[in-house]
């Protein structure tokens, strides 16, 4: 049937949409009170329409996408007819109130017109610590939720445009930053005034039943051309696996299986015979295992797909029960970050049999999010952040750095904003040579960082991957490197760390944590790259001669500039080839 919607006036409505989002999401950097939330960018803001189905998200974080309607759907089913103009909505807790994991905290705003519930305003963002056995609330050892943090279901934040003290006073006296926390609730609060105001500008330009009409236009337009999109993808079951290195000093590997089906117009995401849910701080509640899978299927889209819940309906996400992609009680989702990184992995890996011109190699896996803590002046400090990154190798161009991960269009904190506000002295921060993935087009570079702790008494706590099973390579690609992390401290031998740590450990005044991430995966033939490129690389010492004879089988002669010897390479890349049937 056609549609009855002007397609001038959706256009002018979606984008008004969109930059209200982005408005919000602006609003809330700005006014941020923590470095994980300011600099780093690790939140989401989002307009939804009366039942709680999005019709834009700000430009922060995609694995966001998707995860706002179970949670609206269970806050209106709690409160009913308990919502009045003027309340102001809190929840955390992946169990009672279809949240995330416990750092990630919603504040959600109902957005009335002529007395009638016309939209909602919804800000999402992780802070800085919510309690728990470990600073910074990441605590890949906790056995269950209880140990993470302040578990809030759905309540009240405000009342009729009342603080309601006691939640309030009970989230501070539950943190250990209860200034960074409140103030950062506030900064999301300040978000949602700012999508309400907006919202209602715009009833007021076109009127609210207009406005409300397009909604659902908005929704089937996006499903419209998410089907056109998944219906020129030909039908299939492509399968993948992917693993998470595991947990502590003694890992035991997590298995992520997925078997990705096109029938028609839709699409099946099934991980049957994935992990089951492990006895740490990974597990992915299932609504942020179908955003995981919504960003990965919406990054091969067009752009002019809207950014709203409509296209989700093309998308139908199974994950069993009681695994490591859909916990249940009791099990810790501290840390699920990591697991949605490997579900959209998953994703890019079946998608590169089914799409492979539009899907680029591994990357370094997500963020690693070092938690540097302790007590500095009297008072404590919390040190964390989501620090990216790198991409693979695309089939028209080599990987690039200083990336973020698809699933998280997130920042790394700038080294003077780190030095100003903790004590801790950033030594290094760049790119390591001889790390990306070879092939025709090279993988990107890992990242380093060096952290020195200049407080008395401190602790670490580590999340990070890829080492095990380093970012793969694709079509005769080589793998990238693996990541790396070593702790290094005055009259010790140099230690290498687990990639996830299951307790923090305690460090002294002066030591040094060296973080490199994992290089990311090459595409095509190594023997394939252009000789030139392969020079040009070693010119900008991102190559070293060695690597690039023994990995691309081109001769470089050392020198001022260095040079290349175009016979020896000939030669030898025919020995390599030869070698190598």
């Amino acid at each position: 049937m056609p549609s009855q919607a002007d397609p001038f006036l959706l256009e002018v409505l979606k984008n008004s949409f969109d930059t209200i989002a982005d408005d919000m999401a602006l609003n809330l950097m700005r006014s941020a009170y923590s470095g994980i939330i300011r600099d780093s960018m690790d939140f989401s803001t989002a307009l939804l329409d009366h039942r709680g189905q999005t019709l834009a998200q700000g430009l922060t974080t995609p694995m966001h996408l998707g995860s706002f309607y179970d949670a609206m759907t269970g806050l209106i089913d709690h409160f009913e007819n308990d919502i009045e103009d003027g309340d102001v909505f809190i929840f955390n807790d992946p169990y009672v109130a279809n949240g995330q994991h416990l750092p990630d905290i919603y504040i959600v705003k109902p957005i009335y017109e002529q007395d009638l519930l016309s939209g909602w305003a919804c800000a999402l963002a992780h802070h800085s610590d919510v309690g728990g056995i470990v600073a910074g609330s990441n605590a890949l050892g906790a056995t269950e939720i209880y140990q993470e943090g302040i578990r809030i279901p759905f309540l009240k934040f405000m009342e009729a445009g009342k603080a309601v003290r006691g939640v309030w006073d009970l989230i501070a006296t539950n943190v250990r930053l209860p200034e960074k926390v409140m103030g950062d609730l506030q900064s999301q609060l300040a978000a949602c005034v700012t999508g309400e105001r907006e919202l209602r500008e715009l009833f007021g330009r076109y009127g609210r039943d207009v406005v409300m009409r397009y909604y659902d236009h908005l929704h089937d337009y996006a499903e419209r051309l998410a089907r056109a999109e998944f219906k020129e993808i030909p039908d299939g079951t492509y399968h993948f696996t992917d693993h998470i290195d595991g947990l502590g000093e003694h890992p035991e590997v997590v298995v992520f299986q997925l078997a990705l089906s096109f029938e028609g117009d839709h699409v099946i995401a099934d991980f049957e015979g994935s992990s089951p849910q492990v006895k740490g701080g990974i597990n992915a509640p299932v609504p942020f295992t179908k955003a995981s899978v919504y960003a990965a299927l919406r990054s091969i889209m067009p752009e002019d797909v809207p950014n709203c819940h409509g296209y989700t309906r093309a998308i139908t996400v199974r994950a069993p029960e009681a695994s490591v992609v859909n916990p249940v009680m009791p099990a810790a989702c501290g840390a699920r970050g990591i697991t949605g990184y490997r579900v959209i992995d998953c994703m890019f890996g079946a998608l590169a049999q089914a799409v492979p011109d539009r899907v680029a190699a591994d990357n370094s896996g997500g963020s690693t999010l070092p938690t540097i803590s302790g007590w500095e002046g009297g008072k404590p400090f919390v040190f964390c952040e989501t620090f990216m990154g790198n991409f693979g190798a695309a089939p028209s161009h080599d990987g690039q750095e200083g990336m973020a991960h698809i699933g998280a269009n997130q920042s790394n904190v700038p080294i003077e904003m780190i030095e100003a506000e903790y004590p801790i002295r950033i030594e290094r921060y760049g790119i390591e040579a001889d790390t990306g993935g070879p092939g025709k087009y090279r993988g990107g570079l890992s990242l380093v960082r060096d952290y020195r702790v200049l407080a008395a008494d401190a602790e670490l706590n580590v999340r990070s991957d890829k080492r095990a099973h380093p970012p793969h390579g694709l079509a005769g690609g080589r793998s990238g490197a693996p990541s790396m992390s070593i702790l290094s401290e005055i009259g010790a031998n140099d230690r290498v760390l687990p990639v996830l740590l299951t307790e923090p450990i305690p460090v002294k005044q002066g030591a040094l944590f060296h973080h490199a991430m994992a290089g990311a995966g090459g595409y095509g033939d190594p023997l394939e790259r252009d000789s030139d490129a392969v020079l040009w690389d070693v010119i900008e010492e991102r190559v070293s001669i060695a690597h690039a004879a023994e990995a691309y089988g081109v001769v470089v002669e050392p020198g001022n500039p260095p040079t290349l010897d175009e016979a020896a390479t000939s030669r030898l890349r025919t020995q390599m080839r030869a070698a190598a049937e």
